[in-house]
């Protein structure tokens, strides 16, 4: 898909399932060639996020450029089906996008169904409660709280800029919404946890998913949740997802 211009474009054409890959790709701007310049947002002038169609599974990776415009990244991809990838990012002197691009890996596809709703995620040994509404068409106040072995964290660290990276999804379509931390490290205002708080805007009822990427003690990790927008009926239930994997902050999966 294009914005304003720009289109997000895959130079590799093949991916196998559970094998790393060096996936590259470019954004070509509104003159058709790619572009070289941007802007550092949240610490990275590109943030590449790729998840599962069924949205079970999340990575966000930081790609390194390769020269001439080419950006490239390992890329594993768990399972046979069909990905989205996006790219954010604000080229030099224009406006914050995020370009999307289907992504497909060969093989025996079997759907999973949409995790339950919760608002509570374990990951290597840490709760993260989530309270707040989705409302739709009306900026939502979302206060993740952590918590490690039933104690509240309160000395989490920097990462992309913020105490936490929140992405959120519209089940239906793969809508990726944007979703503003309230406050920085080092304002003198934002504590470092436990609670973390975001507003989101989401456009429409229907039921999204919310992953929280959060580091203490030197590792990223990531925590997922799914929650329900409006008065609306809900997905299909399945069992919640397996528990996400710890990873350094070069990038991160689930």
């Amino acid at each position: 898909m294009s914005e304003n211009g720009y289109t997000l474009v895959p130079l590799t054409e093949t991916i196998k399932p559970g094998e790393a890959t060096d996936f590259q790709f470019t954004v070509t701007g509104p003159d058709g060639k790619p572009v070289t310049d941007y802007q550092v947002e949240h610490d990275k002038k590109l943030h590449f996020i790729v998840v599962s169609r069924d949205l079970g599974s999340f990575q966000h990776l930081h790609p390194a450029e390769a020269g001439d415009g080419v950006w490239s990244v390992k890329l594993t991809l768990p399972d046979a089906g069909l990905y989205r990838a996006f790219a954010d990012f604000v080229p030099t002197g224009g406006q914050a996008l995020t370009l999307g691009t289907d992504l497909a890996v060969a093989g025996d596809y079997e759907p999973k169904a949409l995790p339950e709703e919760s608002r509570t995620a374990t990951v290597d040994g840490y709760t993260v409660t989530l309270d707040g509404d989705l409302t739709p068409g009306q900026s939502s106040k979302l206060t993740l709280k952590v918590a490690k072995d039933g104690k509240p964290v309160t000395d989490l660290q920097p990462y992309l800029g913020a105490y936490g990276h929140l992405v959120a999804l519209r089940a239906r379509d793969l809508a990726y919404l944007h979703v503003h931390p309230d406050g920085e490290p080092g304002d003198g205002k934002t504590p470092a946890g436990p609670e973390i708080v975001f507003y989101a805007e989401v456009p429409s009822t229907g039921d999204y998913r919310l992953f929280l990427d959060f580091q203490h003690d030197g590792k990223v990790r990531t925590a997922d949740f799914t929650l329900g927008a409006g008065e609306q009926p809900t997905l299909p239930k399945a069992a919640p997802t397996a528990t996400p994997s710890g990873h350094d902050a070069d990038g991160h999966s689930h």
